[in-house]
């Protein structure tokens, strides 16, 4: 990493973090932790060929947990990250808003190998959470596996199973190795896993209603997952409720880090099918033996409860800019080359609506994330915006995209910008929230 991103010392870099933690929480930054969370950097391995060795892989792993992460809306976690990979790391956190210490490269030096540091991360919100190192895959020498969060609703939602798929893009070298992205991936063969497995079952009953949390964990691609013959009902987008609606043919399209939530009524066996753009292929399968007996008939699912996102947005009063992601002089950096002295892509005040005008210049389909805050995508002509929230969006060639969201988290929180090219560089700009 260059020396000018992280000039703070660690004195300097502890206390910001005790300051961002008294902002988020509103109180004093010695309130107690209410949960705890320890999360390694290791090396790991993957069967992911028949009959080859399992493939070397690096991996952000949850030490103090058994399953899946599972923390509570409204915790005051301490994180506890001990790095025992052989470059610098800090775990980036997709889906939390206004969490300063989950956005590292702003100030926030990474921990150096063989080291732990502790922080603490706020939970504004419940929804479906990743945190990986893909800020820092240029220095990754392996391709790295993200770690699925889940933040649980303040009352439990009432499903019969709350299950994650993360489906996770592998390019595989003719020796069973994978390649991390941002290289030429020049004889690789895509493959595809949920939950590291290239064949994935999911076992329940029939007449059950289950939660699934949809997580594109992949690197690169746009994939669309589609569970055959159910009826797939969209109740969360990236972390954020939505008002429930139909997946078109029961297909969920999902970009790079992007997380979508589900309810789906069990009715017979059926399969998982991906598509990459190019081809379908069978990833998994749903496999229902027996049938549940209920009480009562499974009713039309109700919306998630509210994390208190605005109702409403001024569109009239917005603040608006125009950013070109990617273009070669707007600004954009490599994050191994990043530095808050660069100009910010826009500055805005605190309460104030903006909308960006996302514009993608280049023939190649452009992946956008916002850190720090969640957006709406707009309608065409600006006048209304589609029924849910996120914070990562896919833009077609040539193509521009409005959102809008509104400035609650002051800070500086950065914008992410890649291409769906494996060989394709991450990059980064911030804006300023005053």
């Amino acid at each position: 990493m260059s020396a000018q991103i992280f000039a703070p010392t660690r004195r300097e870099v502890l206390a910001g973090l005790g300051a961002a933690a008294t902002g988020l929480l509103g109180g004093g930054a010695t309130a107690p932790a209410t949960a705890q969370l320890a999360l390694q950097a290791r090396p790991a391995t993957l069967a992911l060929r028949p009959g080859q060795a399992a493939t070397p892989t690096w991996e952000l792993a949850a030490v103090s947990h058994i399953g899946n992460v599972h923390l509570k809306r409204g915790d005051r976690c301490e994180v506890v990250f001990r790095n025992d990979l052989p470059v610098p790391l800090a775990p980036v956190w997709y889906g939390l808003d206004g969490a300063a210490a989950g956005d590292p490269l702003r100030g926030r030096a990474p921990t150096p190998p063989d080291a732990t540091e502790t922080s603490i991360i706020s939970i504004p919100s419940a929804g479906t959470l990743l945190a990986d190192f893909r800020l820092f895959e240029d220095g990754l020498k392996q391709p790295a596996r993200p770690l699925p969060i889940i933040a649980s609703e303040t009352n439990p939602v009432v499903v019969d199973r709350d299950e994650v798929l993360l489906i996770e893009e592998w390019r595989l070298r003719p020796d069973g190795t994978a390649l991390a992205p941002g290289r030429d991936p020049k004889d690789t063969t895509p493959l595809y896993t949920i939950n590291g497995q290239t064949s994935f079952e999911l076992s329940a009953l029939g007449n059950q209603r289950l939660r699934l949390r949809f997580i594109n964990g992949s690197q690169r691609t746009v994939l669309a997952i589609k569970l055959e013959n159910h009826d797939v009902r969209v109740m969360a987008m990236d972390g954020q409720p939505a008002e429930p609606f139909p997946a078109r043919n029961g297909a969920l399209m999902l970009a790079p880090g992007a997380r979508a939530d589900a309810f789906v009524d069990t009715t017979k066996s059926a399969p998982f099918l991906l598509h990459d753009g190019k081809e379908a292929h069978q990833i998994g399968a749903l496999a229902v033996t027996g049938w549940s007996e209920r009480r009562a008939p499974l009713l039309e699912p109700q919306p998630l409860p509210s994390n208190e996102l605005p109702e409403k947005l001024d569109l009239s009063g917005a603040l608006r800019f125009d950013v070109a992601l990617g273009a070669p002089d707007g600004g954009w950096t490599r994050p191994a080359n990043f530095s808050t002295s660069s100009s910010p892509a826009f500055r805005a005040k605190a309460g104030r609506t903006v909308v960006l005008a996302l514009k993608n210049p280049g023939p190649v389909t452009n992946v956008f994330h916002l850190h720090g805050h969640h957006f709406r995508l707009l309608d065409r002509l600006d006048d209304g915006w589609k029924p849910y929230w996120l914070d990562t969006l896919a833009i077609e060639p040539t193509q521009t995209q409005r959102i809008a969201f509104a400035a609650t988290a002051p800070g500086r929180w950065l914008i992410e910008s890649v291409v769906t090219d494996w060989a394709a560089p991450r990059l980064v700009r911030w804006y300023a929230v005053e």
